[in-house]
Formats: C-alpha cells, structure tokens, sequence
C-alpha cells in the first residue's frame, strides 16, 4: 500500500466524503463547457480511491454519495435556468431543483459503492467491482423513472477521438471504459505506481483503434441543400404579444435570404416556431411558403389532437400545406407535464413550459418520416435527444433532424452539453443530424459525429449546407447495449461466485 493510500484511510469518515464531494466535482470538469477528460479522469481515479479505502458498504453508500453530489451538483447546474426565466413565477424553486436533482441522481452512485465494496475487500477486485457497479448504475438511471441519460462519464469523451468508441459500445460502454480506465490509476496510487502504465497502454490502445473506424464520407454531389433558422428569441420575451411578430417576421426574413451557393431546398426551423396552434395558422404557413420560395419546410408547433395539446415537429409542403407530422413523445417531467398532476397542483406546482393548462400529452412513439426527396428522416424534439434507444425502435432512416428550443438553459453549459448529446447520437449510429436550435447551438453533424458547421449560441443566423451522407449501420446501431449488459452480467456473476465461496 502506498503512502497516498495510507493517507486516505487514516481520514475520519466526514473527510472522506468531502474529498468524495470534492472528487466528483472534479471529474465534471470534462463534460461542457470545460471539456477537460483527463482532468475528469483523474477525478474519478480519486473517488475510486476513497472508496477503495470504505470499510463498510455503509460507509462506501455514503462516500458514493457525497462524490454523486459533488458531479451531479456541477455537471447539472444549469437545471436552476428554468426556473429563472419566470423567476417571480418559478424562482423558489430553483435551489430545490438543484438539490434534488443532484441528491436524486447520487443516490445510484451510493448504491453502486455500497455494492462494490459489499462483493470485494480493497485491492485490485474492488477497484473493477466499483468500475461495474457504478456503470450498472448508470443504466439504471438512463431507463428508470422515465430515465435522465444525461452527464454519463463516458460523456467525458464527447468530442475527442475516443468519441468514436460510441460506435461500438454506445454510451454504457464508453461509460465502463471510463471507469475502468478510472480503476488502474486508482490502483496505481493505491498499491503500486508502476500500475499506472495499464490504464496509459489502454487509453493510447483505445485513440489507436479508433483510427480504423471510417472517416464520414462526403456530402453527395447532389444532396440537396438545407437551410437552418436560428431566429434567437430569449425564453422570456419569445411569446409576449408585441414580440411574437418580431421573432417571426426575423424567422422569415433568414428564410428567404438569398444563399451564397445553390438555393435551399429544405429548411428547418426550431421547437415551437409556430406563433399559432397548427388548426389556427394558415395564414402564418403561407407567409413560411412566399419566404421559402419552392423550399419545403421542417418546423416546431403546437397543436391540439382530440382536445390534448401536442408538442410537434411538422413537415410543410412548398406551399405550406401540412405533408407530414410527429408528436413527441418523451416529455420533460416538471417541464412540459407535472407527474401527480393532481398533488401538484394542490400544492402550487406548475410545468414550466405547460399550455393549456394541463400540459402537453405524449405523442404515440418514435417513428420516421418520409419527406420523399429528402428521404427517411427520424425526428427529435429538444429533450428526446439524450436518449440512444429510440431509433433503434424504428427502420434504419437516412438522417436524423433535431427541433429545439435551448433558450431554456441559459447560456453557460447547458445547451452545450445539448449538443454534444446531438454529436454523441451521431456517432452511435453513423448517420448526420442537423440540428435547429432557437437560441442556438444550430449545427450540421457529420456521421461521425463531428460538427461540420453551426451558429453560435445568443446569435440569429441562417446556416446552409448540403445534406451530409451516412455510414453503413454501426455495431452499437445493431447491437445497442446488449454486448455492455452482458459484460456487466458476467462480471457480477464472477464477484457474487467468489464472495459466496469466501463465506463457505
């Protein structure tokens, strides 16, 4: 045992979860806007290294915690945002948000310790057992209670070379990656220093073998150009009366903006583009039309269907008319409907971006949608992004589309941490993704992830650029998570074998 090691254990338990706290919030310095992996590495080894040292598994489900808090309260802060665009509405509620949110999310890191350290006593065995434990962990809290898949610590990677990994193992494996390679150096400072040429041998291993992954091809030499409206209408000005004509009449105008190379053939506008429910907007849709010119017409509305409210993506013709329409339907919880609406209510809870009083309904599922020229487009609305699972429910489309409304998040490190969420989609399944983002980050994404073009953030713009090609089906397209979970299934079958061995 090294001196470092040695020094960890003799710290009193309140220590400890400080410098767990004090870890965690290290390692989220790799996610947006700070995009430091190694600094985020090196965090994680340091929380392995407090657990490691956890004499029980009660103590390691509180050290987990405190280091679930320390990540959770910094990669996540910009959840208070919302809260703060109505403030005098909704302000009160921010802190608790935050708070909750970061305690919520940290309560899988808890258990996942107390597990690890419950299966294996320090040492090598333990450092692997927290590796797993809190990458099972990490799956829990991308499906349960609807699921927030969001600041993984494979997320670290987003936008490195080892980005690529996602194309094998997706988000769970570039998670488990992480913490393994988090485990050598922890095991390294724990026991032996000359251990840390392990993990450095896999990481250079790892940029090595994402090399020979294909580069993404070009744009065809006949793709058609698509155009991105970004007309940056701040949340808290978007739908007052005397700004709306503005905001849409700026919208307009980025639309019918003479092009600098070939004429758009497709634009696309942001989440709820639409000044009026889809039933009430003739004659807004053919003011889109006259600016578009023969360009057909992807944007955000809102419409009501058999008395529910939707959040929708909508396909116009070039001349406005209605081809085509998807209804999302992963909605944000607290945001665009309350769970327990009835409780809620009673106790003054309202959904941050709710219409007609209720909320918005969930559409029936993921689906594609033929634009014809364009081909099989999968849409996402704004949050249903950060989810991997959902294209896999459909056939293979051609491109995948993104509406959203980021104004929401403020402008620090939630919308960037969006976007990198669109890249990582990318990446997994070797198709573009051009992504229509009010307040900005728009951004055309390559098939390997990458963003070929965008807008800044806080900026109105029009961006085009030719519809970028896909790759054949990746691994992760056709395998998704199984070939992880199945990693994971074995490793804890081979703990609880021996801990059952060591009882008897």
């Amino acid at each position: 045992m090294t001196r470092a090691a040695r020094w960890v254990q003799r710290q009193g338990a309140w220590r400890r979860r400080g410098l767990a706290a004090l870890s965690g919030g290290v390692a989220a310095l790799g996610l947006a806007p700070f995009d430091l992996p190694g600094l985020a590495l090196a965090g994680f080894a340091a929380l392995f290294l407090v657990l490691l040292a956890a004499p029980t598994p009660r103590a390691a489900l509180l050290t987990g915690l405190a280091g679930g808090v320390g990540y959770f309260g910094l990669a996540l802060h910009w959840i208070v945002e919302p809260f703060l665009v109505d403030p005098l509405r909704h302000g009160w509620m921010a802190p608790f948000a935050l708070l909750l949110m970061a305690a919520g999310m940290a309560l899988f890191w808890g258990a996942a310790a107390a597990l690890a350290v419950r299966l294996a006593a320090p040492g090598p065995r333990r450092a692997v057992a927290l590796a797993a434990a809190l990458s099972l962990a990490e799956v829990l809290r991308a499906h349960l209670l609807s699921g927030f898949p969001w600041a993984h610590p494979g997320h670290i990677w987003i936008g490195s070379p080892l980005m690529g990994l996602a194309a094998w193992g997706g988000p769970h494996g570039l998670t488990l990656v992480t913490l393994l390679l988090a485990a050598g150096v922890a095991m390294a400072v724990w026991a032996r220093p000359r251990l840390v040429l392990l993990p450095a041998v896999a990481l250079a291993a790892l940029f090595a073998a994402v090399q020979t992954l294909p580069s993404a091809p070009a744009p065809a030499v006949d793709a058609p150009v698509v155009r991105l409206v970004q007309p940056n209408a701040p949340q808290h000005l978007k739908w007052q009366p005397e700004m709306i004509p503005v905001f849409f009449r700026r919208s307009l105008d980025l639309s019918a903006r003479a092009p600098e190379g070939a004429a758009p053939a497709l634009l696309i506008w942001p989440e709820t583009s639409l000044p009026a429910l889809l039933r009430n907007s003739d004659e807004w849709r053919a003011e889109i039309a006259r600016a578009g010119g023969a360009a057909e017409v992807i944007l955000g509305g809102q419409r009501l269907d058999a008395g529910m409210a939707r959040n929708s993506l909508i396909h116009l013709d070039a001349a406005g008319a209605v081809a085509g329409i998807y209804d999302k339907h992963h909605l944000v919880p607290f945001g665009e409907y309350i769970p327990l609406t009835g409780l809620a209510r009673a106790i003054g809870l309202r959904g941050l971006a709710e219409v007609a009083g209720e909320g918005y309904a969930p559409g029936p599922g993921a689906r594609r949608l033929d634009l014809g020229r364009f081909g099989q487009v999968f849409p996402m609305i704004c949050y249903e992004t950060i989810f991997p699972q959902y294209i896999r429910r459909v056939e293979r489309p051609d491109w995948m589309v993104q509406v959203t409304n980021d104004a929401w998040f403020g402008a620090f490190s939630g919308p960037y941490q969006h976007l990198e969420l669109a890249q990582l989609r990318a990446v997994e399944q070797g198709l573009p993704l051009l992504r229509a983002a009010n307040t900005g980050v728009s951004a055309v994404i390559d098939a390997r992830g990458q963003v070929v073009a965008s807008l800044p953030l806080g900026d109105h713009g029009a961006l085009d650029a030719a519809l970028p090609s896909a790759l054949p089906a990746t691994a992760y397209a056709r395998l998704g998570d199984w070939p992880v979970l199945l990693v994971l299934l074995v490793t804890f079958g081979l703990a609880a074998l021996r801990l059952r061995h060591r009882r008897h």
